[in-house]
């Protein structure tokens, strides 16, 4: 059953377009605020099946164990991974702030070392794990990090997207742009081009199997293609649950210590 909290805010976003469609056009940063305010809970748990693809086709396989909760505009995640043995137990915990001025807060946990180390925001741009998503593709931008344009409307799969190019405002920043393909009724990215600071195509994200979980739309798949380095992450959730009522003291550098969430 819907929480009377979704209820509104799905009602808000749907009045809230409907008088875009008749006093104004929609702007990019309109469409950005609406992709980060879309409705997922308070709080989601989810184990998640990630295939790493190197470029000679070899594969890799891991589960990965995922929970988060917001607070205000701010929220709070931690990762374990489960399997295989030789990475179960590593962790990483994530603060994200709305705050387009403050850094957000990362560490990770390493069991084999036995400790926890601070991912410095230089930090940012390295890949996660062995992954193609860097520690920054992990969380969310605040929206005013970047500058977005609506470049057109665009069908993907007989789908309705607004195709949306966001440039940061930091100029050292890892990608001298992004271009999202964003799914008009669920408010999710269908494909994300990531382009390197020289502007040539770095990596394409193509998500998939966009659905409703607990009343909230979900995307159960992902794919990352490093097209310069011609490897591939596959992200598929095997289980998804939102609202859950996760306790705040799972957010914690101790939890990353224990290596699992009890």
């Amino acid at each position: 059953m819907l929480s009377k909290k979704m209820i509104i805010i799905n009602l808000l976003i749907l009045l809230t377009s409907l008088c875009w469609s008749q006093s104004k056009e929609l702007t990019g940063r309109d469409i950005a605020i609406m992709v980060n305010e879309r409705p997922d809970g308070n709080d989601r748990k989810n184990v998640t099946k990630m295939t790493l693809i190197n470029r000679r086709g070899k594969t890799r396989e891991r589960t990965v164990l995922s929970i988060s909760k917001d607070y205000g505009k701010d929220s709070k995640s931690i990762i374990f991974f489960q399997s295989p043995a030789d990475v179960k137990g590593t962790g990483f915990l994530q603060f994200e702030y709305d705050d387009p001025s403050k850094e957000d807060d990362r560490w990770l946990y390493l069991p084999a070392l036995k400790k926890v180390r601070r991912i410095s925001g230089s930090s940012k741009s390295d890949y996660f794990m062995g992954t193609d998503f860097t520690y920054d593709d992990m969380g969310d931008r605040a929206v005013d990090e970047d500058n977005h344009k609506l470049l057109r409307e665009e069908e993907i799969d007989s789908i309705k997207c607004w195709v949306v190019e966001s440039i940061p405002k930091d100029k050292d920043y890892m990608y001298s742009k992004v271009v999202k393909w964003i799914r008009q009724d669920a408010l999710i990215p269908l494909k994300v081009e990531f382009y390197d600071r020289q502007t040539n195509l770095l990596k394409v994200l193509k998500i998939s199997d966009i659905r409703k979980q607990d009343g909230f739309w979900t995307a159960f798949k992902m794919e990352m293609n490093n097209i310069q380095d011609k490897h591939k992450t596959i992200l598929e959730i095997k289980e998804m649950h939102y609202d859950i009522g996760l306790k705040d003291n799972l957010f914690r550098v101790t939890t990353l210590e224990r290596g699992r969430i009890k």
